[in-house]
């Protein structure tokens, strides 16, 4: 069992910048793969960045490429994902995942562990 507890979010007005921190615990955490996805209003849960387990490599949604870095910390068993020139169009809440592969995975069905969600809102 991995527990996955999000942090970070609140408001900004755009072109701001939000850390998003997934405090991970439970047994191997560093072995999983991790990621995040966000899900405004009225929409489906959409990918945003992934990072193996190894750190190694990382995947981003072509939407953030370039604003956003995700990182991950092992000694503090921590995700990150730094959200920089944010958009209104970034609003959602923005939940953390965790998945045992050593491959990038972009797909929520990968996931086997999900938190609770951070509320991310960009105001114009």
């Amino acid at each position: 069992q991995v527990q996955l507890v999000e942090s970070g979010g609140g408001l900004v007005q755009a072109g701001g910048s939000l850390r998003l921190s997934c405090a991970a615990s439970g047994r191997n955490v560093g072995n999983y793969g991790m990621g995040w996805f966000r899900q405004a209003p009225g929409k489906e849960r959409e990918f945003v960045a992934t990072i193996t387990w190894s750190a190694v490599s990382t995947d981003y949604a072509d939407s953030v490429k370039g604003r956003f870095t995700i990182s991950r910390d092992y000694a503090k068993n921590t995700m990150y994902l730094q959200m920089n020139s944010l958009k209104p169009e970034d609003t959602a809440v923005y939940y953390c995942g965790a998945y045992r592969d050593r491959y990038l995975c972009s797909e929520d069905g990968c996931y086997t562990y999900w938190g609770q969600g951070t509320q991310v809102t960009v105001s114009s």
